[in-house]
């Protein structure tokens, strides 16, 4: 399980092993947008040992600006010669598939930033990056499935900034799409009471309501079958919107809140309508279903 400020190197999209299979593909195509920090080292090498942990912490703290690829010179000895690696450890690199910086031996944390530094600024970054673009890259390893890997960003910007509602409410979607449930509301109960009325913080409460439901939703196909038998079972109804939205099935899942609103709109307490609003306070407000949505369930309730 991963914790709020854990140091402990991401495994995944940031930092990978990499074998000659995949060297092309994980090192010279990925560093054609991102630099690529190359560590040649071997299991028996002592200094390598020291390096390895010490690279992988100034990496990770790039928050995003390089990639490390770690390469085993035992069992990639065909790179590791097309390299010209005579001593390890030896580190490269890479930036539009070519090397353009390296050393060789174990060097101090400050020295392993500068040289980070100075390749991330070879490559038109900025190390230092602005906290706006650290949380825009975790979002983006977020979006590409990498959670492990941008909750570490998100912990990362939120040691500088305690009050970042964007980073509380992207460290929440990570749990969440780890299946940690109550990871994420542990994380949103951290958040400072100053922020508690955040926009992304709303939205992360409804994503955590929404994964709650999830955990407990009926079988899609039987629910479908039963709504269809009795078209006025409005429970039943509200069920299968929640089975279809625990199945990616969002529109359609609105479809039938709104028809539970159109058939009664005082149903259970208002049920269908604090269910939509749950669901659009989820979303993106201009995503097409919270658009169409609202805009639907105005003219119902104005009409």
């Amino acid at each position: 399980m991963l914790e709020l400020g854990k140091t402990e190197a991401p495994k995944g999209d940031l930092i990978k092993d990499v074998s000659e299979a995949d060297f092309m593909a994980e090192v010279v195509d990925a560093s054609q947008d991102v630099p690529v920090i190359v560590d040649f080292w071997a299991p028996w090498c002592g200094p390598c040992k020291q390096l390895g942990p010490a690279l992988e912490a100034a990496v990770t703290e790039a928050r995003g600006a390089v990639k490390m690829a770690k390469v085993n010179v035992d069992e990639a000895q065909m790179i590791a010669g097309q390299l010209r690696i005579q001593s390890i450890p030896t580190v490269y690199a890479f930036y539009k598939g070519q090397p353009i910086d390296g050393f060789q031996g174990a060097l101090p944390a400050s020295e392993l930033k500068a040289f980070i530094d100075r390749v991330v600024q070879a490559s038109g970054g900025d190390a230092s990056g602005g906290l706006d673009e650290a949380v825009a890259t975790a979002e983006e390893m977020l979006e590409q499935g990498a959670a492990a890997d941008a909750a570490q960003v998100f912990a990362a910007v939120l040691e500088e900034d305690p009050k970042n509602a964007k980073c509380f409410a992207g460290l929440v979607s990570c749990y969440l799409a780890l299946g940690e449930i109550e990871q994420a509301e542990a994380v949103l109960n951290g958040a400072p009471a100053e922020i508690s009325k955040a926009p992304e913080l709303e939205a992360a409460h409804a994503k955590i309501e929404l994964a709650k439901q999830a955990s407990s939703a009926g079988p899609l196909a039987e629910l479908s079958a039963k709504v269809e038998a009795e078209p006025t079972n409005l429970q039943a109804r509200f069920d299968l919107a929640q089975a279809l939205h625990a199945n990616g099935q969002t529109e359609a899942a609105v479809d039938q809140l709104l028809d539970i609103f159109r058939r009664d709109r005082e149903w259970n307490d208002s049920a269908a309508k604090t269910q939509l609003f749950t669901i659009f306070d989820a979303l993106k407000p201009n995503d097409p279903v919270v658009l169409n949505g609202r805009r639907r369930l105005s003219s119902m309730i104005f009409a």
